[in-house]
Order: structure tokens, then sequence, then C-alpha cells
């Protein structure tokens, strides 16, 4: 048993330093990815699949003032910059609030067109309601990322 404990210990202790040392970075860059990738789509008609969900959004959010062909690119923009925010720590606090309002947006429908979210309310999600619901780990990654913006981070070990 204890061969067993002192392989483990080999293996889990570099590991779990390992994580500690990158798991914010690596998590800063894998949102980053992700609003950089999905709103460069909507800057190109078609492209991606939530673009008829976020421009009606647009549209019942603005009461029709603002056309989905113009909120979709702005939209476009503010998620890219949220991508490349997530890149450059000295502007985490700023790129967490663009995120927040945009996930603010993101999770509308559920209110505005409930009947585009669910399938059956209030537990079966349509493939739409999946998209916005995946959203709570985006929204739980920035506050663990915001929790480091005064120079904090993950420790392997506790103390």
């Amino acid at each position: 048993m204890n061969v067993f404990k002192s392989i483990y210990e080999r293996i889990d202790i570099p590991l779990t330093n390992w994580m500690a040392d990158n798991g914010i970075k690596l998590l800063r860059w894998s949102i980053a990815l992700i609003f950089i990738w999905f709103g460069g789509l909507k800057f190109f008609p078609g492209a991606s699949p939530a673009e008829q969900l976020a421009g009606s959004s647009i549209e019942i959010l603005t009461f029709g003032l603002v056309p989905a062909s113009m909120g979709l690119p702005v939209l476009a923009a503010w998620e890219v910059l949220i991508g490349v925010g997530m890149l450059l720590p000295k502007y985490m606090r700023f790129t967490i609030l663009l995120l927040y309002v945009q996930m603010a947006g993101t999770f509308s429908p559920i209110v505005i067109m409930p009947d585009v979210v669910f399938a059956q309310f209030p537990l079966v999600l349509t493939i739409e309601g999946q998209y916005i619901l995946k959203n709570f780990i985006v929204i739980t990654a920035a506050l663990v990322i915001g929790a480091t913006v005064r120079g904090g981070g993950l420790r392997a070990t506790p103390g």
C-alpha cells in the first residue's frame, strides 16, 4: 500500500502544482477562444448558429429600434472584445464587466422567448435552451478569474 501511495504522490503532487500554476491562465485562454470564435462568426451572416436567436433577442430587447442587421455586428464586436480582453490581464475587471452585461442578454430569451428555450417547461430544453444554459459555466469561470485580479491565484496545497 505504501508503494502505491508513493507512486501516487510522485504523480499527483507535480500534477496538482501544474494545475494550480496554469489553471487560471488556461481558463482565460479557453474563454477567449470561445468569445473570439463565436463572436467572430457573427460578423458573417449565416455563419453563426446563434444568429437567429441573438438577432431576435436584440430586436425584442430594443423594442424594434435596433434591427438584427445592426445589432449583430455590435454584438460580434462586443464578444470579440471580451475574448481579446481575456488575453490581457491588465483589463480583466473591465472584460469581466463586459462579459456579465453580455450574459444578461444571452439569458434574456428565457424570459422574452420561453417558447424558443423550452420544449416542455420547465425541464426540457430546446437546443437553443441548452446553448443558453451552458453559459452558467462561463459565468462561474469569470467569477473564478475575477477572484485573481488583485494578484491571487490557485494553491495546490492548503495554508
